[in-house]
């Protein structure tokens, strides 16, 4: 059907004229002051879609997202959705646009997989102004006495370029201190996560004014503040803090704002979308990037204590096509039947539905339907789902939108009407940040050990000792397996995780163990998604 404007589109989301800034016809951004118009009203139920350990079969979880979305809408149930923005860097690279896929779509979709509302350029720019300033500071003088050598603060671009991980910069300044540097992904940085996680205008200046960007020349930590930049800092990103309105292809309003990785962030929309979004509807639906041990993890134990949220349910998407590759079927055969193949890759979707009930959360799994999907494939998974108690639905939404969805929707509300959510954290912030680590990596992960580098103790030491010992962590590992290890598929268990280093992210309140030989600067793919345009018409 085709779109409407915009303005409809926010009526339908009971969002006034007054709180609409349009950008085009078909997208806008919504004035966060409307939270406070709407601040008392109840609570709606806040639903998360996450998913079994991903494959390069892919899983549809924004896909299922959107059309659970629809599903409802067909249903007559009045429901909100809460994206992340796409990246440029998949876009261009491995995973192509995040938009979702058939009839499950967003849209504008090129608009919003590009520039949308400039979001992703704000962010990138405040990251990079903080960088100048540093160098700027240290070219003039050195007021601060900043260690050149212990610049914690990175550049950033929202691109895949591997070759610029490890750059050299001030080189053949006279004036300038020749150093080491680097450049992550913007969506790894973390002023996307302190967008993701602030709750007020105020609260992301104090967030931004508390990021520790450096060591002084005495080994004290320097943070933004004493840069003296906040204000400019908000002056870039104040357009950006607004959450952007978009709409389904059956017309149905979504929320898309913020967009951190999950294997290398925490993996959520924001706390200003979704809590907006809670105020407005009965019924919220979000998701969290890649597999339930990365994007749901971070979701139940960082953005749902940070924000004051109650979640209500999850649903956990399942594809016949990824069982079978973590029951060890290629990929280049995933079209073939292989019973064995799916019965074999069945522990993984059991770790993560078992994973998610540990937080207390009613759980649903959706079986995300692909053409090549066979009968008695299907028949196998829903009854393995039966035998175990799993309620499970069926879902269709790629090829029949929300009609496809019908199922799942029912099934949906019905659980929030019928089951309470007892959800709970999975660790207690007052332990060691040690503890807390392992916690995640021994009940999330089923690894057997934790190993840390000589580096990653003395980094947790000293963070400790700077009063961080509180911080929640977001560990950084590849999505691909619960092990550190990408090659290992299915459901391991006992297994030796490895942190080689932990850094802080002060001002998102979190430190970030990385694990394994995880990048937070990824690189492109033999052939890139940007190459394959070339066959797509302009």
């Amino acid at each position: 059907m085709p779109l409407k404007p915009i303005l409809e589109i926010a009526k339908t989301a009971q969002i006034p004229d007054e709180f609409v800034e349009p950008y085009g016809k078909y997208k806008a951004k919504i004035d966060y002051s409307l939270y406070e118009k709407v601040k008392n009203n109840p609570d709606g139920k806040l639903v998360l879609v996450t998913a079994i350990t991903p494959t390069k079969a892919g899983e549809g979880k924004t896909t299922t997202s959107i059309a659970l979305a629809e599903g409802m809408a067909k249903i007559g149930q009045q429901a909100l959705l809460c994206l992340r923005e796409p990246s440029l860097g998949p876009v261009f690279g491995i995973k192509g646009g995040a938009t979702g896929g058939g009839l499950a779509s967003i849209a504008p979709s090129e608009d919003i997989n590009l520039h949308f509302t400039g979001d992703m350029h704000a962010l990138t720019s405040s990251i990079n102004l903080i960088a100048a300033i540093i160098d700027n500071s240290i070219y003039q003088g050195n007021p601060l006495r900043i260690d050149p050598n212990r610049i914690l603060w990175k550049r950033a671009m929202d691109m895949n370029d591997r070759a610029l991980r490890n750059v050299s910069v001030a080189g053949g300044d006279p004036k300038g201190t020749p150093r080491e540097d680097h450049f992550v992904i913007t969506v790894a940085s973390e002023m996307m996560a302190i967008l993701c996680l602030a709750t007020s205008e105020e609260d992301f200046l104090n967030r931004v004014n508390a990021i520790m960007v450096a060591y002084d020349l005495d080994g004290k930590p320097l943070y933004l503040k004493d840069l003296r930049i906040s204000h400019a800092i908000m002056k870039l990103m104040r357009a950006a803090l607004q959450p952007n309105l978009v709409q389904t292809l059956e017309n149905n309003p979504v929320l898309v704002h913020g967009g951190p990785f999950a294997n290398i962030a925490h993996g959520c929309n924001s706390l200003f979308a979704t809590r907006l979004a809670l105020k407005l509807a009965p019924i919220v639906i979000t998701e969290a990037g890649f597999a339930a041990d990365l994007g749901a993890e971070k979701f139940l134990d960082i953005k749902c204590r940070v924000g004051g949220l109650h979640p209500d349910a999850a649903v956990l998407v399942a594809t016949i096509r990824a069982l079978k590759m973590h029951g060890g079927q290629a990929f280049e055969d995933l079209a073939n039947k292989n019973c064995e193949a799916l019965e074999r890759g069945l522990d993984n979707l059991s770790a993560h539905y078992e994973n998610l009930r540990l937080y207390g959360l009613p759980v649903i799994v959706a079986i995300n339907h692909f053409a090549s999907d066979d009968e008695e494939e299907i028949a196998l998974l829903r009854h393995y789902c039966e035998e175990k108690g799993y309620p499970v639905a069926f879902l269709d939404g790629f090829l029949k939108g929300g009609e496809g969805s019908v199922e799942l929707a029912k099934l949906v509300q019905e659980t929030l009407k019928k089951q309470p959510s007892n959800y709970a954290p999975l660790y207690d912030l007052n332990l060691p940040i040690k503890e807390k680590i392992e916690a995640i990596c021994k009940k999330i992960y089923h690894a057997g050990r934790v190993e840390y580098t000589e580096k990653a103790l003395q980094q947790i030491q000293e963070y400790e000792a700077l009063g961080y010992g509180d911080a929640y962590v977001c560990i950084a590992k590849t999505p691909q397996s619960f092990t550190d290890d990408p090659k290992v598929l299915g459901a391991p268990r006992g297994f030796t995780i490895n942190i080689r280093e932990v850094n802080l992210s002060a001002g998102a309140r979190f430190v970030v163990p990385l694990t394994g030989t995880i990048l937070t600067m990824p690189g492109l793919p033999k052939v890139p998604a940007a190459v394959k345009m070339e066959d797509q018409p302009l």
